[in-house]
């Protein structure tokens, strides 16, 4: 049985990240409300995690926090501004916002735009015959939707994924200075790019490409109130963080899954039907976003009858939370079929993610073509992951695909 006895979620090492889930299981069992060295408190039951997310006295607001980790820097600034660490009445216009790049004919247009994009992919990775699913696909999806959404040129597109992936990691619980420096460069150099981009759309309102949704957050307009300069340049940075990571790490999850489990990638390869619960299953067994974060503005009593006090700092598990037995059978089990599906890899409550739809679009169309395109997908090698506790993924997936 794993020892638990000396965990503490600011304390965690490389095995962590490579196999979280037998440290999170033990968890759930014993400790399913742990208190960690600083007294904040980790949860891993589904109904505890789901309670925080839809309590009205969580907050999501990090100023003090982030202050206290970062200090005055670009990070700070970033994380401050940008839609998701913030809460009512900030949130609730930025989120409005926001939206009006989500509309359904914005969606509509990016559908068009996503088949695109992942039939040329798929092109490429059928000339490759062997090849890196993470450099080579995963990685490039996103950096092309992403590039049309914010009208990013092709010159900027390649460094993405690092920007992502630095101002993302210093969010972690243990982060080195070099860590916190490449985010710190990585907001700056993002934003300068951003701040170019925007300032040359303001002064051409009328040169929107398909799928661009820039013009939607310059020129929205809610009550009377729109973006400022720096509340545009931080949460585009946002939106390449949303969907960046998250959508390259979905994909590799997803493959590397389906390639375990021969049994489940056989059922979808004869039976495409099942790509939309195959996208929840995949998402469940191995979310994108392990850990979220909230703060008790008052005293709460969670599901399990254990009382949080006012001021204490919450890390929701949602990894463990997606394999709780109380809520899913058989949890460590991939199923492509399972219905329901109570997942919370998209969160929930009012910070529910903006861009669900879109992700689930993005994973229907790669997912699915994928697997119908190359039945006899194979990994090809050893894999590495991302090195990170608080988002799971792969930095290279080595696979053959005939």
């Amino acid at each position: 049985m794993t020892d638990i006895s000396g965990f503490d979620l600011n304390k965690i090492d490389a095995a962590f990240i490579e196999d979280p889930y037998s440290t999170l299981a033990a968890l759930r069992r014993a400790a399913p409300v742990h208190r960690n060295a600083d007294g904040s408190v980790f949860l891993t039951r589904h109904d505890d995690c789901l309670a925080t997310y839809r309590a009205p006295d969580m907050l999501s607001d990090k100023t003090e926090a982030f202050g206290k980790k970062f200090g005055e820097c670009p990070l700070k600034l970033h994380h401050t501004t940008s839609l998701i660490f913030n809460d009512p009445p900030y949130h609730t216009v930025v989120r409005k916002l926001i939206a009006g790049a989500f509309t359904p004919r914005k969606l509509k247009e990016m559908e068009r735009a996503i088949e695109r994009i992942v039939a040329r992919l798929l092109d490429r990775v059928e000339d490759l015959g062997e090849l890196d699913l993470i450099a080579d696909f995963a990685m490039m999806l996103p950096t092309e939707i992403i590039s049309i959404m914010l009208g990013v040129p092709e010159a900027y597109r390649t460094q993405l994924r690092g920007y992502s992936t630095a101002i993302l990691g210093a969010l972690d619980p243990v982060v080195s200075q070099a860590q916190m420096d490449a985010g710190n460069r990585a907001v700056v150099e993002f934003g300068a790019i951003l701040d170019e981009l925007i300032n040359h759309r303001r002064a051409h309102p009328d040169a929107a490409a398909e799928g661009e949704v820039l013009e939607a957050l310059i020129f929205g307009e809610h009550d009377g109130r729109t973006l400022t300069q720096e509340e545009l340049i931080q949460n585009c940075i946002f939106l390449l963080n949303a969907g960046h990571e998250t959508t390259t790490s979905f994909v590799g999850n997803a493959i590397s899954l389906l390639m375990c489990n021969p049994e489940e990638h056989r059922r979808l390869k004869e039976d495409p039907s099942l790509i939309g619960t195959t996208v929840e299953e995949t998402l469940r067994m191995e979310s994108p976003l392990q850990i979220g974060n909230r703060l008790a503005s008052e005293d709460v009593t969670l599901p399990s009858g254990t009382l949080v006090r006012k001021g204490t700092y919450i890390h929701t598990s949602i990894a463990a939370a997606n394999r709780d037995p109380e809520v899913f059978s058989n949890p460590d089990r991939l199923d492509i079929s399972r219905k329901p599906n109570p997942h919370i890899a998209f969160i929930t409550g009012i910070h529910v993610c903006l861009g669900a739809s879109l992700a689930r679009m993005e994973g229907k169309i790669a997912l699915g073509d994928f697997v119908q395109r190359f039945p006899r997908l194979a990994q090809n090698g050893p894999g590495k992951r991302l090195g990170l506790a608080r988002f799971r993924g792969w930095t290279s997936l080595p696979i053959r695909v005939r």
